[in-house]
């Protein structure tokens, strides 16, 4: 019997990298012993740190997981959670569609959810349930962000002040300082992107140091 093979797809919203870093390599151990307890063979793993309410085709990791499944014909996608794939109801749905057009399943780690069933064709449900989850999550976020919004809109009522402490702008010094590696790469001539990659900083972070520190 031919071993199926699969790709691991792990995202986190860039806020650190040593946070960051922890969170991917959770969900990547946690994904690895599942496809060894299922004897499935992962032939690549792709870690991407970018905010989940970016549109699919601002998330050049993800796009590049799923051409890669495509392009060598993966049979599964290892995903620890639905809200990896997005915080979109929509986007989330293209994702899974274009998935299930190319015959790639999707295996959901938290949800315990498979796009196709155990005779290889797609659940019945499988459409359905997609929908009602990233709906129900992305109203969930909504209720979040009114809450918080609200709050604020309270505190500023009653006096209180938004915005950084004085003395809490960071210094060129100590930007330079802090982000030395980042400035490095970049002053070497590698692009945004690839700088980015090798140190897991976020790309808007890294364009914004190449902006403000004149590097071109």
């Amino acid at each position: 019997m031919e071993t199926k093979t699969a790709v691991i797809y792990s995202r986190v919203s860039s806020s650190g990298y040593q946070v960051n870093r922890q969170d991917t390599s959770r969900q990547i151990e946690d994904l690895q012993a599942y496809a060894n307890y299922s004897q499935v063979k992962v032939v690549k793993v792709f870690e991407e740190h970018i905010s989940g309410a970016k549109r699919n085709d601002e998330r050049p990791t993800l796009v590049e997981a799923i051409n890669y499944c495509k392009n060598e014909h993966v049979d599964v996608m290892l995903v620890s959670e639905l809200s990896r794939l997005g915080r979109n109801a929509f986007e989330v749905l293209s994702t899974v569609k274009e998935l299930k057009d190319n015959c790639i399943n999707l295996y959901l780690q938290k949800e315990q959810f498979s796009l196709f069933d155990k005779d290889g064709k797609p659940s019945l449900f499988s459409a359905i349930m997609i929908a009602t989850l990233s709906t129900c999550s992305e109203l969930e976020r909504e209720n979040i962000k009114y809450r918080l919004n609200s709050g604020r809109a309270q505190y500023i009522r009653n006096g209180g002040q938004l915005g950084r402490k004085k003395g809490s702008v960071k210094t060129t010094e100590q930007k330079e300082n802090q982000y030395k590696e980042v400035l490095a790469y970049l002053r070497k001539g590698y692009s945004v992107r690839i700088t980015a990659k090798l140190t897991r900083v976020s790309t808007s972070t890294v364009q914004r140091l190449k902006t403000e520190f004149s590097i071109f």
